[in-house]
């Protein structure tokens, strides 16, 4: 963009983006159709950046708090939702950028994640204030992890710590902070059964698609009306996703739908090729690129399929609010994933209760007792850990991580804790006389630890592309675990 140098073009483009995509409408309209939450996506150069990297720094901050702000007018809650790390935590472009993963992988593994910790805590020393307590009831800490590549063991250390930093900031207990939301890493809901036993509110989040499973999907949805819509889709949303969130509730805790969508096949604008999965539709894309063309059948064989999403997910967020109109057509291209349009043309429905009993009409059940246990909301026992948890991952940084043989380990770089901490600053009240407060940014004033930063005359890999580095030979940085240091 900084290259584009014609008319309209630079980096402004990004901050008009921001600034006119997502109005005050579209928060009203989101309270008017019925919902109570919305998901919100930060990136972490909304903080800071470093040397180097390719983001426009801070400039989001500002229209995430409108947002903040309108959400809370609206009577919306807030899961905001760290969607990049540092050398990115999946290696899909969402992340920061499209490649490699280090994020607890390789040669810069354990300095990003350094990085990601300082980052989550910058976060909640924000929505800790009791100005967006009730606002940003949960904070998603790093969005779809690829566990495959990073490992249980190593996010299970990091999400320990994360745990840790974040009660030491908002204290113990219900109304203390936000929830914890942490993703599945693509891994399934029952690998997270008794995950830390004893935490104060950790919940996990999974984003159950069909588009993305290298299946044609071209079963029909569009063979009739009513009670006849949706084909087969409907109960596949119900077997597919309702027993195991059900499941994951009793056996984990809070666990949420963080993402969904109408795409129960992969077609529509930037959605093909955009990831690692190859496009696999088994039909013609053309019609689900243009929702103009859409008969009876087809509208009602996408509402009965979202309604059994609904039913099965029970507490879910749609992916996404609304698609701008492609520039080519002046059209959204990927309609089935705009919940804005789906209510303009019935295929969502204007209630969300309506979706209430789909699954029991497709005949799956998976009954669950409607209890947590008291600690995993923030009851008694909440913040005690049980101790064989806090035996097998309470080291941090992890002794091992992918990528690094385990005689190196002592040798990857590191950050040290000793740099300015970029806070996050409240907005600017703009009344003539103010009967409110609104915060300083920082909700700890104990918590005065500097951030991390890199250590002087150390030098270090791009932290972005750091998989075949070269550890260094000899120790020129901060032990991991230090014990007693000679010089």
């Amino acid at each position: 963009m900084a290259a584009d140098t014609g008319t309209g073009g630079g980096l402004s483009q990004l901050e008009d983006h921001y600034n006119t995509f997502i109005t005050e409408q579209d928060i009203a309209e989101i309270t008017g159709a019925g919902l109570n939450w919305i998901r919100l996506p930060i990136p972490y150069w909304a903080i800071e950046t470093w040397p180097g990297e390719p983001f426009l720094a801070k400039t989001s901050w500002k229209y995430i708090l409108r947002v903040l702000g309108w959400a809370r007018k609206y009577g919306l809650r807030v899961n905001l939702d760290l969607h990049t790390i540092p050398g990115s935590q999946n290696g899909y472009n969402h992340s920061g950028k499209l490649g490699q993963v280090n994020f607890l992988n390789g040669v810069m593994g354990i300095a990003n994640a350094q990085r990601t910790l300082n980052y989550i805590r910058i976060i909640t020393e924000f929505i800790a204030q009791q100005e967006y307590l009730d606002v940003v009831p949960m904070f998603g800490i790093v969005n779809e992890a690829l566990l495959s590549t990073i490992g249980k063991d190593q996010l299970t250390d990091f999400y320990l710590e994360a745990h840790n930093m974040i009660r030491g900031i908002t204290g113990l207990g219900a109304g203390n902070g936000p929830f914890i939301s942490i993703h599945d890493g693509f891994v399934g809901l029952d690998s997270w059964a008794g995950f830390l036993p004893g935490s104060d509110r950790i919940n996990i989040d999974t984003h159950p698609y069909f588009a993305f499973d290298n299946e044609p999907n071209d079963s029909p949805i569009a063979t009739g009306l009513g009670s006849d819509a949706g084909g087969i889709w409907p109960a596949q949303a119900c077997n597919a996703w309702g027993p195991d969130i059900n499941s994951s509730r009793s056996d984990f805790g809070v666990t949420i739908a963080g993402e969904f969508s109408n795409g129960y096949n992969d077609c529509g604008l930037f959605l093909k090729g955009t990831s690692s999965y190859t496009p696999s539709y088994g039909g013609d894309c053309n019609l689900w690129q243009d929702a103009s063309t859409w008969n009876d059948t087809v509208i009602d064989g996408v509402k009965a399929f979202a309604l059994a999403s609904m039913d099965a997910t029970q507490n879910w967020f749609f992916w996404t609010w609304k698609i701008g109109n492609s520039t080519a057509n002046n059209r959204v291209e990927s309609p089935l994933w705009s919940y804005q349009l789906g209510l303009e043309g019935g295929w969502i429905p204007t209630d969300p209760r309506e979706a209430v009993g789909a699954c029991a009409a497709q005949g799956v059940s998976q009954p669950w007792n409607q209890t947590f246990q008291s600690w995993q909301t923030g009851g008694v026992g909440a913040g005690t850990i049980a101790a064989t948890a806090t035996a097998e991952f309470g080291v941090w940084p992890p002794a091992q991580i992918s990528g690094v043989a385990v005689d190196q380990m002592a040798f990857v770089p590191t950050y040290t804790p000793t740099g300015s901490v970029a806070t996050l600053p409240p907005p600017t009240l703009t009344a003539t006389t103010k009967s409110i407060s609104e915060g300083n940014g920082w909700f700890d004033s104990s918590d005065t630890t500097s951030a991390a930063t890199a250590i002087a005359g150390c030098s270090y890999p791009n932290a972005w592309d750091a998989i075949s580095a070269t550890v260094p030979a000899t120790l020129n940085h901060i032990p991991l675990h230090p014990t007693l240091i000679l010089y």
